[in-house]
């Protein structure tokens, strides 16, 4: 994640909503939808894993949570993102059936020589985007921003839940009820401020706001949290 904060200013373009409404209507598959659709490609085998490992936004929330260690409150307010999600979808589908459909590839529409900033405007938009998330992690809590705005979120949530429908193989946590300690720290470690310790006791790991981030793995003194790929059948 701090790689993907350091090249940031080369890949925010990558992440941008607007660009893909702008290749929308222009009939062009731009970088962001590109992105967009391979994360929940990936979602279906991996979850959300992207937001635990790869997201630049994550690794800047993350260093502000050295210094503000707030957890998120999540609940209803989880649903912040999807009335930010769908009229955007909507939008884009709207303004592609009016031009008449997807006709070619652009990866680095507007990137001048595939770089995102190339001139002033859109310096402004890093520094937004960049203020953004930084005032919400500072204000909202740990992963504020992840919880309550990320666009790219609803994605992977979707592409999970339908994993979860046909059940293949996927990454996922397991946990040994039996081993717990009840000491506390995967609830204190996970960066997304979840009550793991009560999804360890239910026997129930699977949250659509879990990043699969391993934070609950590493922190576990009895190693009741692991990872698994495979769907275990249970012996009658």
């Amino acid at each position: 994640m701090l790689i993907a904060l350091l090249i940031f200013p080369i890949t925010v373009y990558l992440h941008s909503p607007a660009l893909a409404i702008g290749g929308a209507v222009q009939g062009i598959v731009v970088g962001s939808f590109i992105l967009f659709a391979l994360q929940f490609l990936l979602s279906l085998f991996v979850g959300r894993a992207f937001c635990g490992w790869a997201c630049a936004g994550a690794g800047l929330q993350d260093c502000c949570a050295f210094f503000v260690e707030k957890r998120a409150r999540g609940g209803r307010r989880n649903w912040i993102k999807y009335f930010i999600w769908v009229p955007w979808i909507a939008t884009i589908a709207y303004l592609s059936l009016l031009a008449g459909g997807y006709r070619s590839i652009d990866p680095f529409y507007q990137m001048e020589n595939g770089v995102s900033l190339g001139d002033v405007q859109s310096y402004i938009v890093y520094y937004v985007v960049v203020g953004l998330i930084f005032v919400m992690a500072l204000v909202g809590g740990k992963r504020a921003f992840c919880h309550y705005i990320c666009w790219m979120a609803p994605f992977m949530v979707i592409g999970r839940k339908i994993r979860n429908v046909v059940r293949w193989p996927s990454l996922h946590l397991r946990a040994d009820a039996g081993k717990c300690t009840e000491c506390g720290k995967c609830d204190k470690g996970c960066p997304m401020s979840l009550d793991v310790s009560g999804m360890v006791a239910a026997s129930q790991m699977e949250n659509s706001e879990c990043i699969l981030c391993g934070n609950c793995v590493d922190t576990c003194p009895a190693g009741t949290i692991g990872f698994a790929f495979f769907n275990r059948e249970r012996k009658r």
